[in-house]
Formats: C-alpha cells, structure tokens, sequence
C-alpha cells in the first residue's frame, strides 16, 4: 500500500503527488534504461516526459514567450505557507468568484501564499472523463483570477475537484491575470483528504531548466512548522 503520511520528530509530512507509472498514463512519460557499464553495472535512465505530467507547476512561460521561465523564478516561488480550501458548498460545474473565496478563506488567505483549491466534484485527471457529461468539477474564471491576484497570492494549486481548463473564455483571463503576475500553478494535487490542517508548509519545487515552461514536481505538505502552522 502507497505511503502517504510521514512522521518526522514532531512534523507529520503529507505526500500530495500523483505517482506516475509509464504503463498508465494518457500523457507522454516514457523510461529508457541502459547499461554505460558493461560487466560492472552503470544504468542510466533516457525520460521522454512531457512537462505537463502528472503533478506538475505551470509557470508563466507556459502562457507568453516573454514571460519567466521555470529556471527564471526565485525558487521561494516554489515553497512557503499554503491554505488549503474545500468549496464544498457550491453546486456542481459552479463557477468560483471572487465572494465564494473570501467567503471560504476568510482572512486565512495572506499575501505571499500557496492556495490549494478542491471540492467534492473529483474525477481522475487528464482522461477522457475532462470536460464530459460526468464532469462536475467547479471551475475557475476571471473573477476568482482577480481575487488571487488582488491577494498577491505566489500560487494556485488544485485538486482533482477543481477544473483549470473546462473553457477559452474561463481559462484565457485565468491565465492572462495570474501568470502575468508571475504566479504560478500547481495542477492535479491529491491525498488533501489526509491533511490534519488547512495551514501548513508546503514545497513543490521544479528542476531549474532553462526554458522549460513547466515541469512535474514532488509536492509534499509540512504539518507542525510554527511559523507557518497559523
């Protein structure tokens, strides 16, 4: 059985990555091993990924060629204090504004933050399931675009509950507002159910390549850290 929860000293760590397997995934995640040894065994590994794979943080190059890359970024970008939200008031396919986040958030919601959204609506990722009759994921827009970015948040993360991509008049503005900001993505999230707060630290980070748009990372919750713990 996958681990998903950690106990270091008095820190719990939650593991929030979707685990790839070559053999399974609709998008591109092909291994190539070989031997550069011979009779004294040296394997290395050919990845044939594409950069949107799996649980993976889109930065602002994915949306504009003149906008920072993933190596281009600081890479605090990449970590800090993340609040996780669960809209598990609104109907299906139901847009999120702008008053659904402040109502949601509260004053949890700090400049500088990881938000981390999700819902009740799940469906697995990336599957012919996106954007079909059973679909009911909520959405994102231009308007909650403007909450975050009002916020100065440093990134959006979601859940399998939460679509990103469902239309070109919800997706184009979410992107052109956020991104244009230098905040970042941070797609198909998982095992939030087993997190024991909704405030804690939290680290994602990317290989620093240059001009790579976005990249898979292993995202993981850090529970127990006073000084993001509140």
């Amino acid at each position: 059985m996958e681990q998903v929860v950690y106990e270091m000293g008095n820190l719990r760590i939650v593991d929030l990555t979707k685990h790839l397997d070559p053999k399974t995934e609709s998008r591109r995640c092909h291994m190539y091993r070989f031997n550069t040894g011979g009779s004294i065994p040296d394997y290395h590994t050919i990845m044939d990924l594409m950069s949107h794979l799996g649980t993976h943080c889109e930065c602002p190059y994915h949306h504009d060629d003149e906008w920072p890359d993933v190596e281009a970024l600081p890479l605090t970008t990449f970590m800090g204090r993340a609040v996780y939200v669960a809209l598990d008031k609104l109907p299906e396919n139901a847009q999120i504004t702008g008053a659904d986040l402040e109502a949601a958030c509260g004053d949890r919601v700090k400049e500088g933050d990881i938000v981390i959204l999700d819902s009740p609506y799940k469906i697995p990722p990336f599957t012919p399931a996106t954007n079909g009759p059973t679909d009911k994921r909520l959405v994102v827009g231009e308007d909650s675009a403007k909450w975050f970015a009002e916020k100065n948040v440093k990134c959006v993360g979601f859940g399998d509950g939460v679509s990103i991509e469902d239309s070109l008049e919800n997706v184009k503005p979410f992107h052109d507002i956020l991104m244009a900001k230098n905040i970042v993505f941070l797609e198909v999230l998982r095992n939030l159910e087993h997190l024991s707060s909704d405030i804690f630290f939290m680290s994602y980070s990317p290989l620093p390549i240059k001009g790579l748009d976005s990249c898979p990372v292993r995202a993981y919750a850090i529970e127990g850290l006073g000084e993001f713990s509140k």
